[in-house]
């Protein structure tokens, strides 16, 4: 969750979890292709906001030359991006859930291109990118003296300057050693996963970038007020002022209370398409008499991808309890033949065994047409729990990923008392 995630990716956000760096091939005048230089690389994406850096760490693929595993380093994640390849002068890496790359040729230790992400087939959005060999430092290369200790919980508020928009409420959690600071920020509709940087002097700076989200946080710290003010730039082009104050109690509304049947629906009445053509609906017999928990997300939403990495191996664990999953997918494109290969590719990647239907489009709006049997649909993920009665339970807005923290832990906590509960009915 991305934090208000699903509001700006509608405004030129390029969406957690796994990430597209394609670093595109430049012509060769060698027949031999070039190498790359192993270990971490501080990259540096050039954004209207300033110098966004992340790490990379690049290894050899063992038996297989010219191919290398890549991972993307924010705070304490170590992300596993899709197969690198050199193709002549230039490394290629690709994941292709968030349709998103790199483009650089291989200099020494040095990699230079660009960062691209496709929009649509025929927009495309790119920044100027950097990565250099055996630096591992994010905004401060030398131990720069921190003005203060921002570690705590700060009441934020993320202000659309486009009129699109009213002011979003968020929770900042940051975590800061030295000069070194990492946490994110949650809203009501998800979280934005992992944020590391520096305190430098009054300054707090924060990146992260992993594919999807490309996120840079800038704010000048008042030690009298202990207040944060400063700038949000996100992807290509999108930013927005923020400012925060210290408070340990600051909270977001109960995610239980944002969607909901509406007056006179117990369940959901729902039959979509999985990839191969198959209608799946909840009164399909794999489902009856048990709790089912329904996922509705998007291949494009990194929240989506934290919380299907916590439901595929929770599924595996508990199916054998009387439990199943059914995903329904709201994608860029409603049409099977666009939107079904990633849907499929999504299911390798994090090993689903459990239905993905494509559901529709991902406008929110087309989301709630498609279930009318709810308010509305206002974050991907939302996650809604029926028993083994077909009775809706439980619907939970958005998803406090692994970023989280101690959020994360108390809605596992939570998710699996409330299965719990539901399993030992009778």
């Amino acid at each position: 969750m991305l934090s208000h995630y699903d509001l700006t990716m509608k405004k030129n956000i390029p969406f957690v979890f796994a990430s597209l760096i394609v670093l595109a091939t430049a012509c060769s005048e060698s027949s031999d292709p070039a190498t790359v230089q192993p270990g971490p690389y501080r990259a540096v994406l050039q954004t209207p906001g300033g110098e966004l850096p992340f790490g990379l760490d690049i290894q050899p693929t063992a038996s297989k030359p010219g191919m290398y595993t890549v991972f993307a380093l924010n705070g304490s994640e170590r992300l596993p991006l899709d197969s690198a390849r050199v193709e002549g002068d230039s490394l290629r890496i690709s994941a292709g859930l968030f349709e998103s790359e790199l483009v650089a040729k291989i200099d020494g230790n040095t990699l230079r291109g660009q960062w691209r992400r496709h929009r649509t087939p025929n927009e495309i959005v790119t920044l100027p990118f950097e990565a250099t060999a055996g630096y591992d430092y994010r905004f401060a290369k030398e131990d720069k003296r921190a003005g203060a200790n921002l570690t705590g919980t700060w009441a934020a508020n993320f202000n659309d300057t486009t009129g699109r928009a009213d002011t979003v409420n968020a929770v900042g959690i940051f975590k800061q050693t030295g000069n070194q600071i990492s946490g994110t920020f949650l809203t009501p509709t998800g979280d934005y996963r992992y944020l590391a940087g520096n305190v430098v002097g009054d300054s707090l700076l924060l990146s992260c970038f992993d594919g999807s989200h490309v996120f840079l946080f800038k704010a000048k710290h008042n030690v009298k007020a202990n207040t944060l003010t400063g700038g949000f730039w996100a992807g290509a082009s999108y930013y927005e002022p923020w400012s925060a104050r210290l408070d340990p109690n600051a909270k977001l509304p109960d995610p239980a209370s944002l969607t909901y049947l509406k007056p006179g629906s117990k369940t959901l009445n729902i039959a979509f398409p999985e990839p191969n053509g198959n209608v799946v609906s909840l009164s399909a017999p794999r489902f009856n008499g048990k709790v089912t928990v329904v996922q509705i997300l998007g291949t494009w939403c990194p929240n989506c991808m934290d919380e299907t990495n916590f439901l595929s191996p929770w599924y595996t664990k508990n199916r054998s309890r009387g439990v199943e999953v059914l995903g329904l997918a709201f994608e860029r494109s409603a049409e099977m033949v666009v939107s079904g290969p990633k849907i499929e590719r999504m299911k390798r990647r994090f090993d689903i065994d459990y239905p993905i239907l494509l559901a529709g489009g991902s406008e929110k709006d087309q989301a709630s047409k498609a279930l009318p049997d709810l308010n509305a649909v206002v974050a991907f993920p939302t996650t809604i729990v029926i028993d083994k009665k077909g009775q809706v339970r439980n619907i939970h807005t958005g998803f406090s990923g692994p970023g989280t923290g101690k959020f994360y832990d108390q809605y596992v906590s939570e998710f699996n008392r409330l299965i719990d509960k539901l399993v030992a009915e009778k």
